[in-house]
């Protein structure tokens, strides 16, 4: 049957498996590795979604990102062009701030300049150039960038050192005191290498499981 993602995930599994404890021991609690892919069909749709929900809660960021496709794109995602025609007035209604209006507008201005381009242009680029790229884009840094090459581009050896929810995984799964910093995440991350992706979904489920736990323990 072929594999769900652009990578062996078994080899990936037997890798970090053997070269470290703590993460065979977690992967073991976990279970089988599940990420979902991201199927927007345009990288302008996965970075327009990723504008809206930044620094929202996610019911209310879902509610802006509709009216955006049901008053500006038609029902679908809207294209560059009918970004840049929608009014602010528009723009606001839907829901979006000044800050976020700027970058919706900044975003569908490099996409109409060919500055982003089409999935099948991003996946011949190499994970540093992606970033380069993408993060020219207002409101567009890092770490979004990152959660694009890991959830819609699959790319397999991606550690994103800032992400919360990583630290926090590492911290329970590996008993520290405290979080780490990024240069101690980078340096535990060696050991996982080619395969830091999958090890970064591993982690998220270590404060999966440890949320589910503190809510059992009070029922």
């Amino acid at each position: 049957m072929a594999s769900a993602y652009p990578f062996n995930h078994l080899a990936a599994l037997r890798h970090l498996r053997a070269n470290d404890a703590r993460m065979e021991a977690l992967i073991a609690r976990v279970g089988r590795f599940q990420l979902a892919l991201d199927r927007h069909p345009q990288p302008l749709d996965s970075l327009l979604t990723a504008l809206v929900y930044q620094q929202l809660h996610a019911t209310a960021a879902a509610a802006i990102l509709a009216r955006i496709r049901e008053r500006i794109g038609g029902g679908g995602f809207p294209s560059p062009q009918q970004m840049l025609d929608a009014s602010d007035e528009l723009l606001r209604g839907a829901g979006l701030s000044r800050q976020k209006i700027a970058a919706v507008r900044d975003l569908a201005d490099k996409a109409s300049s060919g500055i982003i381009p089409g999935w099948a242009v991003l996946d011949e680029l190499d994970d540093a150039a992606i970033v380069e790229r993408l993060t020219a884009v207002r409101g567009i840094g890092p770490w979004t960038v990152q959660m694009l090459l890991i959830f819609r581009l699959g790319r397999p050896d991606v550690l994103p050192l800032n992400d919360y929810g990583v630290q926090q995984g590492y911290q329970l799964a590996y008993h520290k005191r405290r979080l780490p910093t990024p240069k101690q995440l980078a340096a535990a991350g060696e050991a996982w290498r080619p395969w830091r992706s999958v090890a970064s979904w591993y982690l998220w489920q270590a404060v999966r499981l440890e949320r589910e736990r503190v809510r059992t323990a009070a029922d």
